[in-house]
């Protein structure tokens, strides 16, 4: 019987994985980091190819399965896929061939912009990949055909973030310049439908207005990976060893280091340089 549980616990303390494009994802993370204390997250971030947004759509899967696979072999007991391109291109595929949870972002951020419009409008903010695949106006409708859903791409937001500028006078004039857009769009609910926009939020609130919510999609990601550690019986338990959290990039250690610094309460981040083209199934 001993056995038993110990095999349990072992499966039961194993890392989240966590993926994203580059540094987007560590919003999540933040975010799980507070309703998950007990889990041990494992990130990888392909800051070295990103933006994804504006690649082919068969390239996004080439290279989001290429950190899947990495992951895999860091034995996590489940994924995040903390970035909507990825999730909008690949999410489906990937959970039917894995035998462990896939979770994605756009389903969590959809729910929660139906449950917080008062008027049936709600705008989408994301890359190019993301807006065009219409993922989000997708899921929204499958839940509700009364809502006017506008989608709007925002390709240099990413840009800003991942080169650390996500706080610069720069990054305000782009935000307020690109989200003009929805001056005249009566939306009072706004889905940052990427993961890097949360590192801009003060200039994106700022831009829309106290009267438009605002929505993180990869905050709302984080609950429903919560549910789900309770389904599949796979939450860690409290008692476990001290977390060892690792953080992983294809592209500048030092950048990866700073952004996360930042970002997370995590005293003295670890970041590991990695090749994740040559990983094999």
């Amino acid at each position: 019987m001993n056995n038993i549980k110990n095999e349990v616990d072992v499966m039961n303390n194993q890392p989240i994985g966590f993926l994203d494009s580059g540094v987007g994802g560590l919003t999540v993370v933040r975010e799980a980091l507070k309703q998950l204390p007990n889990e041990t997250v494992y990130y990888v971030g392909d800051t070295a190819r990103c933006p994804y947004g504006p690649r082919p759509v068969d390239q996004i899967k080439e290279f989001t399965w290429d950190m899947v696979r990495f992951l895999l072999k860091q034995d996590v007991k489940m994924i995040v896929i903390a970035c909507n391109t990825a999730t909008a291109v690949a999410l489906e595929e990937i959970k039917e061939a894995l035998d462990i949870p896939v979770v994605g972002v756009i389903v969590p951020g959809s729910r929660a912009a139906l449950r917080e419009t008062r008027n049936g409008r709600i705008g989408i903010i994301g890359t190019v990949g993301t807006i065009n695949s219409e993922e989000y106006t997708k899921e929204i409708k499958r839940k509700s055909l009364d809502v006017d859903v506008l989608g709007l791409s925002c390709p240099k937001f990413v840009p800003i973030v991942e080169s650390h500028e996500y706080q610069s006078d720069i990054a305000k004039k782009v935000v307020n310049e690109t989200l003009s857009h929805f001056n005249a769009s009566n939306i009072d609910t706004l889905v940052m439908g990427c993961t890097h926009y949360p590192l801009l939020k003060p200039f994106i609130k700022e831009a829309m207005g106290e009267q438009v919510k605002l929505i993180d999609s990869g905050a709302e990601t984080v609950t429903e990976v919560s549910v789900l550690l309770d389904y599949y019986d796979i939450s860690a338990s409290p008692n476990s060893d001290k977390k060892e959290h690792r953080f992983f990039t294809t592209g500048s250690v030092r950048n990866f280091e700073t952004i996360s610094s930042d970002w997370l309460p995590i005293q003295d981040i670890s970041v590991k340089h990695v090749d994740i083209t040559d990983i094999g199934d």
